[in-house]
């Protein structure tokens, strides 16, 4: 069965491939677009969880987080002991102010306590440069790396905080990473703000001092024994915690930097198995398309080959031989091109995550899922062509094969057939003919504009997202996070600040709502009866006013709970006086971010007991005092965080631009082969088939456009009659991508703009146009005396 190249059927295979060569590239840049995006992304996948595993374990990642108002460093001894725990470390952690120069407004940075002259026990740090801070030096501090960055700080150079009422000037020693932070966000942000939002890292001592926390500590975290369940420690954590105004334990897969790294993963996962299907099942039908109509002109040559000996095996062996040579060659471009694209998609979530490394790696099985997945197709496809090809007998392979038989249709007996020319007659005559082949290469092509759609509808629901819960939902300028909970009188010194021309409160607590055998954490948001500023949007229905009381949830919040409309929830305050109450649900809404609950605000503050407070401060201000204004907030002891609308939608958008039009980019160029694989191979099976009726057209009077008119216009119907195929299919995948990414965190509408089918359709049609200008070229080259020669 192996042979030398030498050998006559290996000779007549090189002399296929180069004869066949136009079609061979066309499906073997449809197999590497497949086995591209199938390598990216399980490569990509691979090495993000590797680093991530690497890292994690190398620094000594947390599986536990929880944060409390005080407790005795005694304590950390009695964590130790719950059964399961394998190391605990007690620290403090608390937000600090930052002036810095240049910049006009307010930056948060997040003070993250050092034990005295050592790395921590657990989220050791990965010190970029510099050293570890000197515990009698109480000015210094570590900064993360990407904040560093981002003003060009150096070791040597100081910062300027206002922590805790008191104004210092801290001093850089060290510059790091650390596994808690890969993807640093702060409170209300949807991604990093590396200019807005820091990480620090200071002496025990200096930061026991400036919080009055002594022997105490206000935030702790552990490790687990293998094989112990986080949920039985927490839940014993928390009833040790409770006194102490512990506010809930949550385990490594709620932190909030992984779990986004994790998303991640899942939607590369999810990547990786729907994309590559389409691509795969396209190169088995042009496979299929092409080997079938290569086994039909060499019937002949079948025959000869058998009555000279060659058995049954052979000549299915090499045809099949065929078919995994152009499988081999996509294979080969699919993984130069899945490297180039792993490289580059590395290089975005490089600058996502902050990891020590991150490097492109993919192990040798993403190649041999991808080659085997793809060879596999490219196999099956044929696989009933080459048995028609082996079931051939020598002498009725010798005879031409015989013609089909056509009977007259109703459509051609029909009025709009009359009013047709003759070319255009020949055209629908061809297609009607061959209803399988012309519905698979619709498909095929429908599937082009299918993968466009979908790639661009990522734009549209980011868009929706952006509109719905920055413009429809947020009418504030600034939303500022208070220290602790103050009275509501607070708003009127707010009200006297620069350039403030609406001002409204919230009071947030943590809670855990629990409804039959389903519980979930959360920060529970009391607003007013009726929001001017930060308002409880609706996707559906608009703004809503808080009912006087029950929950407001949102529709994750109830799935998660699964709870309904008229349920009543047990409400559990995981601060204060920590009271429960059970609350009935009063309304379901939808949104795109989160799964939030809401509660009037006077509601909110009869369940803690409390007179009239709050958490959060929102403010609409005069754009031409926010300079004063900012300034003014840099001064105030008692801000913790400062949200800013403007700067959050801009660095949304141009982190869209720097990742999602990358992808969507990527995804046009392979919707484009597609296209070109697909009319290309059907306008040169077509040609091959009718080169004798061409010729004899052109012959006798055809001109050279008639007879390009009737060749292509066959593939210019067929692509027409895929596009609105493919707007289908496209709004399907689209629907199904939006459900797969259907997460806590947030979720993609299935958001579809009437451009994006536009832009989709004309990508498509301007890749079959270039695939009909290269056949339309053959067609002028054709020789009219040999083609009337041969026998067909």
């Amino acid at each position: 069965m192996i042979r030398g190249i030498a050998h006559p059927l290996n000779r007549k295979l090189l002399r296929d491939l180069w004869h066949l060569k136009g079609q061979v590239l066309a499906i073997a840049v449809v197999i590497a677009t497949g086995v591209g995006v199938l390598v990216m992304a399980l490569g990509v996948t691979n090495s993000l969880e590797a680093t991530a595993d690497a890292y994690y374990e190398r620094n000594r990642f947390a599986d536990v987080f929880a944060h409390v108002k005080r407790a005795p460093k005694a304590l950390a001894r009695k964590i130790a002991a719950l059964p399961g725990v394998q190391s605990v470390e007690p620290r403090i952690v608390q937000y600090a102010t930052l002036d810095i120069d240049g910049f006009g407004e307010p930056a948060t940075a997040l003070l993250s306590s050092l034990p005295d002259a050592s790395q921590p026990v657990l989220n050791r740090l990965t010190l970029k440069k510099g050293r570890l801070v000197d515990h009698s030096k109480p000015d210094q501090v570590i900064v993360n790396t990407r904040f560093a960055e981002a003003y060009g700080f150096d070791i040597g150079d100081t910062v300027r905080a206002l922590i805790n009422t008191q104004k210092r000037t801290l001093r850089i020693v060290g510059i790091a990473l650390s596994p808690e932070h890969t993807y640093a966000i702060g409170p209300g942000q949807l991604m990093p703000d590396d200019k807005r939002y820091a990480i620090f890292w200071m002496g025990e001592r200096a930061l026991a001092g400036a919080f009055d926390l002594d022997g105490a500590f206000n935030d702790v975290t552990l490790t687990l024994l293998a094989g112990t369940d986080p949920e039985d420690v927490i839940q014993r954590l928390d009833r040790m915690l409770a006194r102490y105004g512990g506010s809930g334990a949550y385990a490594r897969k709620d932190q909030i930097s992984n779990w986004f790294l994790m998303s991640e993963i899942h939607q590369l996962s999810v990547m990786a198995r729907l994309l590559p299907a389409i691509f795969l099942a396209v190169a088995a039908f042009l496979t299929n398309m092409v080997i079938n109509r290569l086994i039909a002109t060499e019937r002949g040559v079948i025959g000869l080959l058998k009555a000279f000996g060659y058995s049954d095996l052979e000549v299915g062996w090499h045809y099949m031989k065929l078919v995994m040579a152009i499988a081999g060659i996509g294979i080969a471009l699919g993984a130069a091109l899945g490297a180039a694209l792993g490289h580059m998609t590395t290089g975005i979530y490089a600058e996502m995550y902050a990891f020590p490394f991150l490097i492109f790696r993919p192990a040798p099985e993403s190649f041999a899922i991808a080659g085997g997945l793809s060879l596999a197709a490219a196999v099956l496809g044929t696989l009933s062509a080459v048995r028609r090809a082996v079931r051939l007998a020598p002498s009725e392979a010798m005879r031409a094969p015989a013609p089909p038989v056509f009977a007259r249709s109703l459509l051609a007996s029909s009025r709009i057939a009359a009013s047709l020319d003759q070319p255009t007659r020949m055209i629908f005559r061809q297609i009607f003919r061959w209803p399988l082949r012309s519905s698979l290469t619709v498909l095929g092509i429908g599937m082009s504009v299918a993968v466009l759609v979908m790639a661009l509808q990522w734009m549209d629901s980011i868009a929706r997202m952006v509109d719905t819960y920055f413009i429809a939902a947020q009418r504030q300028d600034v939303s500022i996070s208070l220290t602790e909970v103050r009275d509501g009188s607070v708003l009127r010194a707010f009200e006297g600040l620069p350039g403030v021309m609406a001002v409204e409160g919230e009071r947030g607590i943590d809670v855990r709502l629990r409804f039959q055998a389903r519980s979930k954490r959360l920060r529970l948001n009391g607003v007013p009866a009726h929001q001017g500023l930060n308002r409880v949007y609706d996707e559906a229905g608009g703004a809503i006013d808080m009912p006087p009381g029950g929950l407001v949830i949102s529709s994750k919040l109830a799935e998660i709970l699964n709870a309904r409309v008229g349920d009543r929830i047990t409400l559990e305050v995981l601060e204060g006086r920590r009271p429960t109450v059970t609350v009935p649900v009063v309304q379901i809404f939808e949104t795109y971010i989160g799964y939030p609950a809401y509660m009037r605000l006077a509601a909110v503050n009869r369940l803690m007991r409390e007179g009239d407070t709050i958490t959060t401060v929102h403010l609409r201000v005069d754009p031409r005092d926010q300079a004063a204004l900012f300034k003014r907030l840099k001064d105030t002891p008692y801000v913790s965080f400062v949200n800013l609308r403007e700067a959050a939608i801009t660095l949304f958008n141009d982190t869209m631009a720097r990742t999602l039009y990358v992808f969507v980019g990527i995804f046009a160029g392979f919707a484009a082969a597609l296209a070109v694989g697909v009319v290309y191979n059907s306008a040169r099976i077509a040609l091959s088939e009718r080169g004798r009726e061409l010729a004899t057209l052109r012959v006798i009077g055809f001109t050279r456009f008639e007879i390009s008119y009737i060749l292509l216009g066959q593939s210019l119907a067929l692509t027409l009659a895929a596009l609105p195929v493919g707007c289908l299919l496209g709004t399907w995948l689209a629907l199904g991508m939006a459900a797969s990414f259907d997460t806590e965190l947030y979720r993609v509408p299935a958001v579809i703009e009437p451009s994006s089918y536009g832009i989709a359709m004309l990508v498509t049609l301007a890749a079959a146009a270039v695939s009909a200008l290269m056949v339309r070229r053959r067609l002028d080259r054709l020789d009219l005396i040999a083609v009337l020669k041969t026998r067909e």
